[in-house]
């Protein structure tokens, strides 16, 4: 936990709803998510929920930019839902070469390609509840829901019928259909410390 996430949750809340620019000049780089015209803060993250975060960040990061597929970026950034007048901060998202268009300055303007959330015993609720709702309704292709607490990782993707559908796993491997060649061990996430993100890129044939 960070002093400056620290501070961020004692950040005064406008009293009145807001548009989603009014929404962005307040927020200014605080984890915030806006729901509605509220603003809805997030938890301090544990030291756990920053290491798992850390080492997708590196080894889907790298792997990405490797085969040139696309952008990943990590909270706090805004993903916008327009239709649903809603704009979350997905853990870590994805977003493919064909759909960069969408990325602004400072959010991005639709849905993400792929959107991980790293539940929290705060989180937890939001992330199963109101936001696998949200994330199947605007069609993001796969969302991860990693719970390091009961160790446990699901990966949903998007069906033709628009649900989500849970991802069969070969033991702990999983192969994402978003991210074309790249998987992981569920293993590795629980590792404390983590494993070395460049021994893991050597798995995937990386470095």
């Amino acid at each position: 936990m960070t002093v400056e996430i620290i501070e961020q949750t004692k950040r005064p809340l406008p009293k009145e709803k807001m548009s989603f620019a009014e929404f962005l000049e307040w927020c200014d780089g605080t984890w915030a998510e806006w729901v509605d015209g509220e603003i809805v803060m997030a938890s301090p993250a544990s030291v756990q929920h920053q290491q798992i975060g850390g080492l997708l960040e590196k080894i889907l990061g790298i792997f990405v930019e490797a085969h040139n597929l696309g952008v990943v970026l990590r909270a706090p950034f805004a993903m916008r839902m327009k239709e649903l007048a809603r704009s979350r901060e997905p853990d870590l998202l994805f977003i493919t070469q064909a759909r960069i268009h969408l990325l602004q300055k400072n959010y991005l303007d639709g849905p993400a390609d792929l959107a991980v959330e790293i539940v929290s015993p705060e989180s937890i609720g939001r992330d199963r509840g109101e936001k696998f709702v949200e994330y199947e309704r605007v069609g993001i292709r796969e969302y991860w829901l990693l719970d390091p607490e009961r160790r446990t990782a699901e990966f949903y993707e998007l069906g033709a019928d628009g649900r989500y559908h849970l991802a069969l796993l070969d033991s702990d491997l999983f192969r994402s259909q978003v991210v074309p060649g790249f998987w992981l061990r569920t293993g590795w996430l629980w590792q404390t410390p983590p494993p070395p993100a460049l021994e893991l890129l050597r798995e995937l044939k990386v470095v």
